[in-house]
């Protein structure tokens, strides 16, 4: 579930529209803790596992170059 989803039990609105004190302060610690996360936070696996793959490529061509 993505957080655009969420329904404020308060005031029954979509918690991004920030109709009531109670949504805002849920919209503010959800983009609080987005931004806590990290860089790499929104990436998938598949493309972590990508990342992973061309680093090792590079470590493996320069160990391959100092020898």
């Amino acid at each position: 579930m993505t957080y655009d989803r969420l329904v404020c039990a308060n005031c029954a609105a979509p918690v991004t529209e920030g109709r009531c004190p109670v949504c805002r302060a849920s919209r503010e610690r959800m983009r609080m803790r987005e931004q806590e996360q990290g860089a790499f936070a929104g990436l998938s696996p598949a493309m972590l596992a990508a990342l992973l793959v061309v680093l090792l490529a590079a470590l493996a061509l320069l160990a391959h170059q100092t020898v």
